[in-house]
């Protein structure tokens, strides 16, 4: 019975005293846990409309190519409609050579005629992405390693 009431009285003071000491929390980036985020500024994209600027260089191997135009103004992508393959699907637009959609991403066997992308490759930007003019978050030391 004593050992109870000591640890009774032992758990009583401990609480008490971390009650009268208690901290505000604050986050990583300096401002209080329950403060509202502030929506980042929106950028702009790099490029200009698609055709009127050269390709990005990969940094590494097996890299999705990335997108060097603005997409502003295109529709979302949907299984139904892409407005990628509008020019991708063709080796060449208004007589200017694009990249064209690799044949992974296509249906086999091919139809030369009429190429229909895979159920699974239809939303690209889930790999290819547009770059915008944003200084990074934290220092990048990346080297690529892609053949120049």
């Amino acid at each position: 019975m004593k050992m109870l009431v000591k640890l009774s009285l032992a758990t009583l003071l401990s609480v008490a005293t971390c009650w009268g000491t208690a901290q505000t929390v604050s986050s990583i980036r300096g401002s209080d846990v329950s403060t509202v985020d502030q929506a980042p500024e929106i950028k702009n994209y790099l490029g200009s409309k698609p055709g009127g600027h050269a390709l990005i260089q990969r940094t590494f191997a097996q890299q999705p190519p990335l997108i060097p135009h603005k997409v502003d103004g295109f529709d979302d992508i949907t299984a139904e409609d892409n407005t990628c393959l509008d020019c991708h699907i063709h080796k060449e637009v208004r007589g200017q050579k694009i990249p064209q959609i690799k044949e992974s991403h296509l249906v086999k066997p091919m139809n030369a005629d009429a190429p229909q992308v895979h159920n699974s490759r239809w939303q690209c930007n889930s790999c290819h992405v547009p770059q915008i003019d944003a200084k990074p978050l934290v220092e990048n030391v990346f080297k690529g390693s892609a053949k120049k």
